[in-house]
């Protein structure tokens, strides 16, 4: 695979939902605080300033319930904020030092051996390597530390607008 992965973000349609009070994955409202700082949105793909009102909630970007569907938190802008499109470029949220990169199959289940610790700037390296493999259908970005969702990793080519392809 030679093209750039494409990043992805929660589509649109679903953010502007909790914005608007809809059940979060565990059937309860989203709640709403003031951000510290430094938390990421995961819509625009990028930090939620120190001040500026967000949602925390439960999400699984998964289609259906399975034993693989992981639910977590995540931070969403409470206001209105463009979904990130720059799809080929590493996201600004990812400032950590390193992130787990794991591979999903087709039907939405882990494929073993493909998830890893990766330094941040190794991701779309770990990611054109993992894509190559045709088992793999898409990749999640989480935390390393956590393992909170960050976003989804398609190839370019296959890439949907939908990031969860499951919503």
């Amino acid at each position: 695979m030679t093209s750039a992965p494409r990043f992805l973000a929660m589509p649109s349609e679903e953010a502007t939902a909790y914005r608007l009070g809809a059940p979060d994955a565990y059937g309860l409202s989203p709640e709403r605080r003031l951000s510290p700082g430094g938390y990421p949105c995961r819509h625009c793909l990028d930090e939620i300033a120190e001040g500026e009102a967000y949602l925390t909630l439960a999400y699984r970007p998964f289609p259906a319930l399975q034993p693989y569907a992981e639910t977590g938190p995540i931070f969403l802008h409470a206001d209105a904020c463009p979904r990130y499109e720059a799809t080929e470029v590493l996201p600004p949220m990812l400032e950590s030092p390193d992130y787990i990169v794991r591979g999903y199959g087709a039907d939405d289940r882990i494929v073993y051996g493909s998830g890893g610790v990766v330094p941040t700037t190794s991701i779309v390296t770990r990611a054109l390597d993992l894509l190559a493999d045709p088992h793999i259908a898409y990749l999640h970005v989480r935390s390393a530390r956590n393992n909170c969702y960050q976003c989804r990793i398609e190839r370019a080519e296959t890439a949907s607008t939908d990031s969860r392809r499951h919503a």
